[in-house]
């Protein structure tokens, strides 16, 4: 391997071997900007003439050392001699005076493409010609190269809390702080794909790493799998999800929506009904979800499932890195009063995280790809077109990932919003990511276009849900 050869770790290899031409293992953000009250009107031209000025800095002028042998084993990242500026930052432009369903339709496009993997595999679109002169930036990042955490912690390097600040550049013009890139990945994943290909090596990792892992595994596997006493009555297993018709194979074609919420409106009802703030978030996606498969006459009987990526850093551990679990929570879809479906989510998901706290990381790590593996079946199921006849692991995916709690500004332009736009999969078509920004939260909303029309519907009855729990809560 040469000098400059950045080994792929486990984690990594799985997103390129998850490649395929209707799974595409890329995320990105879309952020809309108000440009400064003195913007000239070739502000976005200066923009990309600046960023072309400063060197592309690692990890984003490295390529796939052998793009064409997905398979391999042992891939590495090296540096792409011949970067092409052009190709990876583009300018698009909506018809002025862009709305928001416009701009939700550009990037449900660009989302449905492929990244070429022969290349550094990012793109950036400068979206111009949103009302009142705004504009947005689509980047789209394949989880290979950099997991969500990090890319957060990247964009929150390139930007600035000071409006006055004209000196700020972009993303891939910003050095990294030097630290060595932990061999199996580092970051959040909300991709149940990756951890379910880990569970083999997690359990043995926990197995092997004493005696009180194994414990603590086998006893949290057994709770959460057979037990139904107690609060174990409020754990969702392996096996507790419903049928639905999120769980079809995919096409490569994408839907994106977003919605946006004052982070105070969550922050109440959390308060007033003993729950947390994301606990408020999935009673509002099943009031979303509930609604939307009703339109259809595809609402099961029973609650849909959702996998939730949960962050288990210890105590007081400031550094970059992350331990990353998982659990399996109802959404109270098949709930109607708002304010139950709420105590119901709350007493699932705390059962869950309790049984987390006395667990240590190896065994969590392990646990929670050991609860997921058997998702592998309903993935192999939705590729081949047989249904299971046992129940499935999870629905969708919901994932939060904590952003900034200050306003941000680049050059001047205020950053208005970071909506995620994250990965469906075979077995999961709808994958629903929650973002914090200043005084908001920011929902994502992605699905394949073909099993789930009118995906803007689900973002709107969501709002809808918000509405009605505070109706009732009132």
């Amino acid at each position: 391997m040469s000098a400059d050869s950045v080994r792929l770790g486990l984690q990594d290899l799985m997103f390129i071997y998850g490649e395929t031409s209707s799974s595409k293992m890329h995320v990105a953000g879309l952020l809309p900007f108000t440009p400064p009250a003195d913007a000239p009107s070739d502000y976005l031209r200066q923009m990309v003439d600046e960023a072309r000025s400063q060197e592309v800095v690692p990890p984003w002028n490295r390529k796939l050392a052998n793009p064409r042998l997905q398979f391999s084993p042992l891939h590495s990242w090296v540096t792409d001699k011949d970067f092409d500026f052009d190709y990876h930052v583009r300018r698009s432009a909506l018809a002025s005076p862009g709305d928001e369903r416009e701009l939700g339709v550009l990037v449900s496009r660009l989302h449905s493409n492929h990244l070429d993997l022969t290349r550094p595999p990012w793109e950036l679109h400068v979206i111009e010609g949103l009302e009142g002169g705004r504009f947005a930036l689509y980047m789209k990042i394949h989880h290979a190269l950099v997991d969500g955490y990090s890319a957060m912690r990247m964009l929150g390097r390139s930007l600035s809390t000071d409006p006055k600040d004209r000196n700020t550049r972009m993303f891939f013009n910003v050095p990294s702080p030097s630290r060595a890139r932990r061999s199996s990945g580092e970051g959040e994943s909300s991709n149940p794909l990756t951890a379910a290909l880990r569970a083999l090596g997690g359990v043995t990792s926990a197995v092997t790493g004493g005696v009180s892992s194994a414990v603590d595994l086998t006893a949290a596997l057994v709770n959460t799998q057979l037990r139904r006493d107690g609060d174990n009555a409020h754990i969702s297993g392996s096996a507790s999800a419903p049928h639905s018709i999120l769980n079809a194979r995919i096409s490569r074609n994408r839907r994106f929506a977003t919605q946006q919420y004052e982070f105070d409106r969550l922050k109440k009802l959390s308060a007033a009904h003993g729950s947390t703030i994301n606990d408020v978030a999935l009673a509002i996606i099943g009031g979303g979800l509930r609604k939307f498969l009703s339109d259809f006459d595809k609402l099961p009987d029973r609650s849909l499932i959702a996998f939730l990526p949960v962050n288990v850093r210890p105590k007081g551990d400031e550094g970059g890195g992350n331990a990353v679990g998982a659990i399996l929570a109802p959404m109270g879809t098949d709930i109607e009063d708002p304010v139950e479906r709420l105590v119901a989510v709350t007493a699932a998901t705390r059962a869950a995280k309790a049984q987390l706290q006395s667990m240590s990381p190896a065994a969590i790590i392990a646990y929670s790809a050991a609860l997921l593996a058997p998702a592998g079946g309903q993935i192999a199921g939705a590729l081949t077109g047989v249904q299971p006849p046992w129940p499935y692991t999870f629905n969708l995916c919901v994932s939060n990932v904590p952003g900034p709690r200050e306003p941000l500004y680049f050059n001047g332009s205020r950053l208005e919003a970071t909506y995620p736009v994250s990965i469906p999969i075979h077995g999961m078509a709808l994958n629903i990511t929650l973002q914090s920004y200043a005084d908001t939260m920011n929902f994502g909303f992605v699905g394949c276009r073909d099993r789930l029309p009118h995906l803007q519907r689900l973002a709107v009855y969501t709002g809808d849900a918000l509405e009605e729990l505070e109706t009732a809560s009132a």
